[in-house]
């Protein structure tokens, strides 16, 4: 049975998780990718669907952030502030893993937001679940008609309005920027010497020359070949409005 979320996201999260419990009874769904811009908020609906879909099924979530080549990888290559972009990702690594998970487990490297890196604490090691929700970047338009072992069995994309992508990038990266203040460690202390507009402003800045160039070159193009398009309104509701599965 699905369970209705509650929350500011509204009644598309019974109908996402409904829709994939389905896919999953069916047979046709073991692995759920979820893509869509930085600060889209999938995250937060993996979460979301995950809790709507418990307890009639076991359901991980993991992010594709933990196959981001390592800081050391990235800076002498010139790539550590495009983190997001298709090359920055291990995407061997990431088919590996899935291929593992579906013999029956794998390891899972995980990326933390506060040192910017990879951290190996906080790894984990994931058996096959009911279903899997992959959320974050780095995918790959879906194989047709058959998949392989390395990607997953349905790709959902969160769509949002680009105005309201960068509000919400803005914000989560002031958030960063004032946890800062009491962890010297936070990849965002080296901006503290800043005023809060002077900081909003050099994000926007990020938004425009790193995030914006990602979204439209190399994660939007990825909407069209989703087998589930859930669209987001500037309020967080969420609701599907393209499913490619039936």
């Amino acid at each position: 049975m699905v369970q209705q979320a509650t929350g500011g996201q509204g009644t598309g999260i019974g109908e996402l998780a409904a829709r994939l419990a389905a896919l999953r009874a069916s047979g046709k769904a073991r692995i759920i990718g979820l893509t869509g811009s930085v600060a889209a908020g999938k995250t937060t609906l993996a979460r979301h669907v995950s809790d709507a879909l418990r307890p009639g099924l076991t359901v991980e979530t993991v992010s594709t952030d933990g196959f981001l080549f390592p800081n050391a990888v990235l800076e002498p290559q010139g790539l550590l502030m495009r983190k997001g972009f298709p090359e920055t990702y291990d995407r061997a690594g990431f088919a590996g893993a899935l291929a593992s998970l579906r013999r029956g487990a794998a390891d899972f490297p995980a990326h933390s937001h506060e040192t910017y890196d990879i951290d190996p604490a906080l790894a984990r090691t994931i058996r096959l679940p009911d279903l899997l929700i992959l959320e974050g970047l780095g995918f790959q338009p879906p194989s047709r008609p058959d998949r392989t072992a390395g990607e997953p069995d349905v790709l959902v994309y969160l769509d949002a309005a680009e105005a309201d992508l960068e509000r919400w990038y803005v914000d989560r990266f002031t958030g960063f920027w004032h946890a800062a203040r009491t962890d010297p460690a936070s990849f965002y202390a080296q901006w503290l010497h800043m005023s809060e507009p002077e900081l909003r402003a050099f994000a926007r800045t990020v938004w425009d020359g790193v995030n914006l160039p990602n979204l439209r070159e190399h994660i939007q193009p990825l909407r069209d070949s989703a087998d589930i398009v859930v669209s987001k309104d500037a309020a967080h509701a969420v609701h599907i409005t393209e499913d490619r599965t039936a």
